[in-house]
């Protein structure tokens, strides 16, 4: 089907009204409001991070937050629901704050806000900028520089407290690790105190010991069996064995002399205290009284008492036997306890010496732990030390926000060019769609084409004079009618009803476009 220029120039006309509306109605709301828009301000800031002042190579911080990440965060702590509502109250940012809700203000202050940040690489800094649109110049100004202030102050308390919270967690892991190893060296000391004796570290002691006393056994066994047989043979042949000459010495001087001699034995395992010892130098004083007197004349000797010296030197053979006997006797028993305490502590040592161990394992492990946490503990503190005076990395303004002279907006040329545009694409649309719908034959060509078949003769409307005036006159009097319609019902609802600017704005706001 070729195309007909007649008819569709026909078909505009019939349409043209109501295209006109669409282009009168949107290109007038676009022009009026772009000229009705108040002048907007803006104005930005631009902020630096700078590397720490002190290398890593010298101390390393322990706030390890990059700077793109920092910039991240100080970004939605600068841009919450109190900042903002804050700062809006604080500056007077829009008009008549005291009616607005505060999601409104919010909203307001959020779409006014604009922060890039610029991402560094190894040659490049990693920049901030931000920016705000106001009403006026000095009510950008403010903002943007209360902005400043406000991502200043939150990016010293961010690192000084991560910082602050890093040193205060490693102070008390030290304080912890201290009680923990004081509570096992005490642990450790009590034990060895309650098994001193089966300790693993006197092991090979208590083997040597215990060879050197059973070897005093076996001796002393030995000597007590000679003794029971010297005895033995004393009493049979009631005369002192070994062949010992008689004394001259009466029977109280030999009996002096075998109880000194039987002290000075026993004085050498046991102590001053002990009760034969005590009997024993009892003895010893008594015949040392009677000698003595013996010696002055004041006692008879041994003729006068009817005891002849062979008798009294086999008393004293035989007391000396006894007194032998009894000493090997004390000495086999206390040696025997003392070997049986050996044996004890050693089989003891063993199982010791596992728990010992465990228990000093466990004491290293702490001791590490403990020496870990103090280097890090150190190095918590040197961190904050820098965070505190600023050494540390930080956030610089290298450029504040000026107070603008020139209007940054609104772009009235293109706002009024949207509006037209608008129209004009509306009016197209309006004009394709009903030509798409329109299923009605209305040309020989549609004819033709739809029932594929040649007509012989076609034969037009015949449209009479007066019908044809009078439908270009409605043609003529309803375009008259939009062209002067639209523009005074345009008036009349911006001056009675809403301005139209705050009717294209909420519009733009619901379409998400706003």
């Amino acid at each position: 089907m070729k195309f007909d220029l007649g008819f569709y120039w026909a078909m505009f006309l019939r349409r043209f009204p109501v295209m006109t509306l669409f282009v009168l109605l949107f290109a007038g709301l676009g022009i009026i409001t772009a000229f009705k828009l108040p002048e907007t301000y803006s104005t930005s800031a631009r902020l630096l991070v700078e590397a720490p002042q002190i290398p890593d190579s010298m101390v390393s911080s322990t706030v390890q937050t990059g700077a793109a990440e920092q910039l991240a965060i100080i970004e939605q702590r600068m841009l919450t629901r109190a900042n903002l509502i804050d700062i809006a109250n604080r500056f007077d940012v829009f008009e008549n704050m005291r009616e607005l809700e505060p999601d409104r203000v919010i909203e307001g202050m959020r779409s006014s806000t604009r922060v890039r940040r610029s991402k560094g690489g190894r040659s490049l800094a990693t920049m901030m900028t931000i920016e705000f649109e106001a009403r006026s110049p000095q009510i950008a100004a403010d903002v943007v520089n209360e902005y400043v202030t406000v991502v200043l102050q939150e990016n010293s308390r961010f690192r000084v407290s991560r910082a602050e919270n890093t040193l205060e967690f490693f102070e008390s892991e030290v304080n912890r690790l201290v009680d923990e190893l004081n509570r096992q060296s005490a642990k450790i000391a009590n034990f060895k105190s309650e098994n001193a004796r089966a300790l693993p570290g006197d092991q090979a002691f208590r083997l040597s010991r215990q060879n050197s006393v059973q070897e005093r056994l076996d001796r002393l066994e030995r000597d007590l069996v000679l003794a029971k047989q010297q005895r033995i043979a004393l009493v049979e042949n009631g005369e002192i064995p070994n062949g010992r000459v008689e004394s001259e010495l009466s029977t109280y001087e030999k009996q002096l002399l075998v109880g000194r001699a039987e002290l000075e034995r026993l004085s050498e395992t046991y102590g001053d205290a002990n009760p034969r010892i005590i009997r024993l130098k009892d003895r010893i004083a008594s015949l040392e009284a009677i000698v003595a007197a013996q010696a002055a004349g004041g006692i008879p000797g041994d003729e006068e008492n009817g005891v002849s010296e062979k008798q009294a030197k086999q008393e004293a053979s035989l007391l000396e036997a006894d007194s032998k006997i009894d000493t090997l006797q004390d000495q086999i028993k206390s040696t025997t306890e003392e070997l049986e305490e050996l044996m004890k502590n050693i089989s003891k040592s063993a199982a010791n010496a596992a728990q010992l161990t465990e228990l000093e394992r466990d004491l290293g492990l702490i001791q590490s732990r403990y020496s870990s946490a103090v280097t890090n503990q150190n190095l918590a503190r040197m961190s904050e030390r820098i965070e505190a005076t600023a050494q540390g990395q930080r956030i610089k303004v290298i450029e504040n926000a000026s107070v603008p002279q020139i209007p940054s907006g609104p772009d009235r040329l293109l706002i009024a060019a949207l509006g037209i545009f608008t129209g004009l694409g509306l009016a197209v649309g309006y004009f394709v769609l009903l030509e798409a719908l329109n299923r009605t034959i209305r040309r020989p060509a549609e004819l033709k084409d739809r029932f594929d078949i040649t007509p012989i003769a076609t034969i037009p409307y015949m449209e009479s004079r007066t019908a044809r005036l009078m439908r270009r006159g409605a043609l003529v009097t309803t375009t008259l009618a939009v062209l002067v319609g639209v523009p005074i019902a345009l008036w009349y609802v911006d001056t009675y009803y809403l301005p139209l600017e705050v009717i294209v704005q909420k519009s733009l706001a619901k379409l998400g476009l706003g």
